[in-house]
């Protein structure tokens, strides 16, 4: 693995982490101030550098960063103007796009998972991503339902 390589992997899992503690900070009403800013970086440090790797054509890869992108943009938005619902779906879906990648990257890279799906379009693949959406959305809805996490 690359040096470049590397470090877009840690970056990626520690924007996966915090993600994963500020949809618990929603859920329970604790701000994290800390844990949303780190998440917010390396979120967007996550998307930028996957863009720096070979350019083969646009992929799956590419749409998801300029889709991560853009949520993030309205994420930092949201967060200026104080939307919190509209920032508690954005920084979710960012997690999600995450976590899709994560998921993706996995069954490719762990020999234990590609034996399953080889070729990656297997239905276990869209199976843990179904899955995954499930729970994305409704972590937001219940955050937002709950109306316990404010940004003043």
């Amino acid at each position: 693995m690359s040096p470049f390589t590397l470090f877009h992997v840690v970056i990626s899992l520690v924007g996966i982490v915090t993600g994963l503690i500020v949809v618990y900070g929603f859920l329970s009403g604790y701000k994290l101030p800390y844990s949303n800013a780190l998440f917010l970086v390396m979120t967007i440090a996550t998307s930028v550098t996957g863009f720096f790797f070979p350019y083969h054509g646009i992929t799956p890869g590419i749409v998801v960063g300029v889709l991560s992108l853009i949520i993030l943009a309205l994420a930092l938005l949201a967060l200026s103007k104080r939307w919190t619902k509209t920032y508690i779906v954005t920084c979710s879906v960012a997690e999600f796009f995450n976590v899709l990648v994560l998921i993706v990257q996995s069954f490719q890279k762990i020999p234990a998972l590609h034996a399953f799906a080889p070729t990656g379009k297997e239905p276990i693949v869209a199976v843990c991503q179904g899955a995954e959406l499930v729970v994305f959305a409704v972590l937001a809805w219940i955050a937002i339902r709950k109306k316990a996490y404010l940004l003043a």
